[in-house]
């Protein structure tokens, strides 16, 4: 436990509202980001980041440093995340990686989009298709891929937050590894430059089905956290290293949304979510 993380807790629980807003900002941005990776939808993300911190904030009691803090509340987010009724429509849908792979094919342009926006609008198709594949994994594949190849937690870490053994997590983590790889070996143009799909010649299809929104990309205007990685820095980095986890992990640093934030702060402080439990 570090002294600096039991004393900020140690305030909050006392009753210190500035302690207590100062675990919602350190916990936030990253919170939002595993929701977002799970549900796929920013609003979906946002409804489940609030649940989350206020699942958080009433357990502050019982954290014991038994795990850094924020690994403490990944514990939390990854059980509601697990456990969550609503569906993402990949899920509702059952859609296969396979499924998915051909849809990718369906109406490929024959040369990249050359339109408005054209680089910020196959950004946002990259960005989207990666959320859309994760989607296509089972929540437990999903989640351990998520917290290793995405997030870059040791498998000790990632076990103790999915409360499973070092060696069933590294069996899970190994199909989903094993999934995705196959998938974008044999798709992405990112990973294999002899695969078939390009992000530049999926955005005609992706405009006029509304996958993509021109007047409102939902990724790449994202607001992402003070001194977090920018579309472009993590575009950056996604061409320096082409494999597929180096392309899922190639998303900005998302920040959770100001408006929804404010709104939690607002309830904890109204009474209704007692601290201790």
């Amino acid at each position: 436990m570090e002294a600096g993380e039991a004393s900020l807790v140690a305030r909050a629980v006392d009753g210190d509202k500035a302690a207590l807003e100062e675990v919602i900002r350190l916990l936030q941005d990253p919170l939002y980001r595993l929701a977002l990776r799970m549900v796929w939808r920013p609003a979906d993300a946002e409804d489940a980041t609030q649940e989350i911190l206020i699942r958080v904030v009433t357990r502050l009691a019982s954290w014991r440093g038994e795990a850094k803090l924020l690994t403490w509340a990944y514990r939390i987010g990854v059980n509601y995340l697990l456990n969550l009724r609503r569906q993402t429509p990949h899920e509702a849908q059952q859609v296969s990686l396979e499924e998915f792979r051909d849809s990718l094919a369906d109406g490929l342009a024959d040369a990249d989009y050359r339109g408005p926006e054209a680089t910020l609008l196959a950004e946002e198709m990259r960005l989207s298709c990666t959320q859309a594949m994760l989607q296509c994994l089972e929540r437990g594949e999903r989640i351990a891929f998520v917290l290793s190849d995405i997030f870059e937690l040791s498998s000790a870490e990632a076990a103790w937050i999915l409360e499973v053994t070092p060696a069933a997590y590294r069996k899970r983590l190994e199909r989903a590894r094993r999934r995705i790889g196959a998938f974008m070996n044999s798709t992405c143009g990112l990973v294999n430059p002899d695969a078939f799909c390009r992000c530049a010649r999926r955005v005609p299809k992706a405009l006029a089905t509304g996958r993509i929104d021109q007047r409102r990309p939902a990724l790449t205007a994202h607001p992402v956290t003070p001194s977090g990685r920018s579309v472009a820095e993590a575009a950056a980095q996604l061409h320096r290293l082409h494999d597929a986890a180096a392309v899922m992990r190639a998303h900005p640093d998302y920040a959770a949304p100001r408006a929804k934030i404010d709104t939690i702060a607002a309830l904890l402080h109204s009474g209704r979510f007692p601290l201790l439990e």
